[in-house]
């Protein structure tokens, strides 16, 4: 006789959290966003008690924040955040990067990811653009061959869609990442990790003075900076 091995399958509200943080990645929910608790599990075609464990499990996570007498919405990050999402980043990506297997199939979700964004530059998707943006960091921490990295960023990168949902002009914070992307996968396929892993280094530490500068200015404009 023997024994089945215990699997691994992710759980109902396993799925149900994955699903709603990829529409975070994706920009379909924005921050300060109220979610109807009614609609959401009708639309996913789950009962609200396994919705309320999603949400929490996501509030948990700082995607969702929950107000008694007010339901429950899209987070809005804090600066303190964006600076150790950025911090998180650089520590993963750009060690990812520069320890790579040059011919990891990872490769091709990087120019894959490149090329999507070059399309959706050109048809002026700067939404598309972001998303992406996404999908390249992505594909850069899947090239570290760890599962737990690839689910700790996910996360990561569905807080920092957030902080990008704030920003009215997409274009502005999207466009001068495009060619960035592209010198960085020319470096990698060209087999100058190091050099590809400093020039991302360069690219996170504007990325994110960029971000906080803008951030920062329209928090203060709207009384929301502490």
């Amino acid at each position: 006789m023997t024994s089945e091995l215990p699997t691994n399958a992710p759980t109902l509200n396993d799925r149900m959290a994955e699903l709603i943080r990829h529409k975070i990645v994706q920009g379909e929910f924005t921050p300060g966003q109220r979610l109807s608790e009614a609609a959401l599990s009708e639309s996913l075609e789950i009962s609200r008690n396994t919705l309320r464990e999603v949400f929490r499990l996501l509030t948990k996570e700082g995607l969702l924040k929950y107000e008694p007498n007010r339901g429950v919405s899209v987070a809005v990050p804090s600066i303190a955040s964006i600076i150790d999402i950025y911090r998180v980043r650089r520590l993963i990506e750009c060690q990812a990067l520069a320890q790579a297997y040059p011919r990891h199939p990872a490769k091709k979700h990087l120019r894959d990811a490149v090329d999507t964004a070059l399309r959706c530059r050109e048809a002026g998707d700067w939404q598309g653009v972001g998303t992406a943006n996404m999908e390249f960091h992505m594909a850069i921490v899947e090239l570290a061959d760890s599962e737990r990295l690839n689910v700790m960023f996910s996360h990561i990168l569905a807080e920092l869609r957030l902080a990008f949902g704030l920003l009215n002009d997409l274009e502005f914070l999207h466009a001068p990442y495009v060619d960035m992307n592209v010198k960085i996968v020319e470096l990698f396929e060209a087999g100058k990790l190091a050099e590809a892993s400093t020039e991302l280094h360069e690219y996170l530490v504007h990325s994110e003075r960029i971000l906080l500068g803008v951030y920062a200015r329209r928090l203060s404009d709207s009384g929301q900076l502490r």
